[in-house]
């Protein structure tokens, strides 16, 4: 057993003023009261000094590579970088090699993962068949299998009649469907946000437009299928707005945006020398799209906050702009630069409130029984992370499990970072 002594707990929703001790016993917390004594002495105790115990993190969008490309990223490696980043649920996308988008493929992501070490590994399935867009692929036998979730990230369904089809059809499994927001007619040969960025580097353009059209037009389909679409790394304005306007009306639409659009603009791009480590699908955008995801963020029309993890080899990335892949790594800092964010901004929007999006609000949007993550209380998983507030620490990619090496916030020093995790009542060791 383990007693947690003295920790601020954030049980998923509420951030108490006061501290209060958990004892953690056979994978779950088993009490939850103020001043607990050792039951025996064999039960270990960790004094958090008031640190903020929250719910493990739960990612809704990371890339794994894994299977085919697990030279960027693999299973093993994926899962144990999340728990250093104080994430216990990661939900991995299925463009790999081959696409998991039959039910065998869905159940070796999750039996291979079962012995990560790391996180727990909850897999996507493909919409469509090898994630071409022509044919939808076997949702039922891959919901039965442990999908979590249907999309073809990296690509939307850009047929509106199949899309339409795709959602009738996953409304029966009860698994929602994740729509990559790009319209590619709009944004074919994109390279950087439409506007000051393309003007100043004769790039071409990306424009917001290639994203607002695709959400415009899935939540029509929302409306008339009535099944739930989630729409992932939104980064415009515009799109903040369709979806909360589709949510005033009551239409069952979600969506969650990156640390990265939250916390780096065009500018980044622009300052860097058009550095490849700043390019991202979709790219970053002006300063007025960003306050707009925050403020997303403070009224309840953002969902989650999700990184898209997106890890490349340093020879993918060491390359002219044009020529490089679109993508950031973070899963091991990710929470860091949010929260540093967070409190640089001085933003009126409450901790408690922020930390939702990392835990219980994405948590909500998965299948029975994962939907329940996301929370602290007594007979729940004791998947648990700690948060030092006060914690300065450098972006060092030299003490990543990830093998990633396309972080933008390398050598930049954070305010606020996640110090423990717990997976299942075990603490994660990291590198120590």
């Amino acid at each position: 057993m383990l007693l947690l002594k003295k920790a601020r707990l954030f049980d998923g929703c509420h951030l108490s003023s006061e501290t209060t001790d958990l004892l953690l016993a056979e994978g779950r917390v088993a009490r939850i009261a103020h001043d607990l004594d050792p039951s025996s002495e064999e039960t270990e105790v960790i004094d958090l000094e008031g640190k903020v115990l929250s719910p493990g993190f739960v990612d809704l969008h990371a890339h794994f590579r894994d299977p085919g490309q697990e030279w960027r990223e693999d299973l093993i490696s994926g899962a144990r970088a999340a728990a250093a980043g104080g994430y216990t649920t990661v939900v991995t996308m299925p463009n790999t090699d081959p696409a998991i988008d039959v039910a065998p493929l869905v159940s070796y992501v999750l039996e291979k993962a079962s012995g990560a070490g790391g996180a727990r590994i909850l897999p996507a399935g493909a919409a469509t068949k090898g994630r071409k867009g022509g044919e939808m692929a076997e949702l039922a036998t891959m919901a039965k299998a442990g999908a979590v979730f249907f999309t073809d990230d990296g690509a939307p369904l850009s047929d509106a009649g199949l899309l339409r089809r795709v959602l009738l059809y996953a409304r029966d499994t009860g698994i929602r469907v994740m729509e990559h927001p790009e319209e590619p007619s709009l944004t074919e040969g994109g390279q950087v946000n439409e506007g000051r960025c393309s003007s100043l580097s004769g790039l071409k353009g990306w424009p917001a437009s290639g994203e607002i059209v695709d959400i415009a037009r899935g939540i029509a389909l929302v409306r008339e299928a009535g099944a739930p679409l989630h729409f992932t790394h939104v980064s415009v304005a515009g799109a903040i707005e369709l979806i909360r306007q589709a949510k005033a009306e009551g239409l069952p639409v979600s969506c969650d945006v990156t640390p990265h659009h939250l916390t780096l603009t065009e500018e980044a791009v622009i300052e860097s020398a058009y550095d490849a480590l700043f390019k991202v699908n979709p790219p970053l955008r002006s300063v007025k799209d960003q306050e707009a995801l925050w403020q997303g963020l403070a009224d309840g029309t953002v969902d989650a906050i999700a990184t898209d993890h997106a890890p490349y080899h340093e020879d993918e990335k060491d390359l002219p702009f044009p020529e490089a892949s679109f993508g950031i790594a973070s899963l091991e800092c990710a929470v860091a630069v949010v929260l540093d964010a967070w409190k640089r901004r001085g933003e009126p929007l409450a901790l408690e409130k922020l930390l939702a999006l990392f835990t219980s609000r994405p948590a909500s949007l998965l299948p029975e029984p994962w939907n329940r993550l996301g929370r602290v209380e007594e007979g729940a998983p004791a998947d648990l992370a700690v948060i030092d507030l006060g914690e300065l620490r450098v972006v060092d990619r030299a003490e990543w499990w990830s093998k990633a090496c396309n972080c933008p916030w390398q050598g930049m020093l954070l305010q606020g970072w996640p110090v423990m995790t717990f997976l299942g009542g075990l603490l994660f060791k990291g590198r120590q």
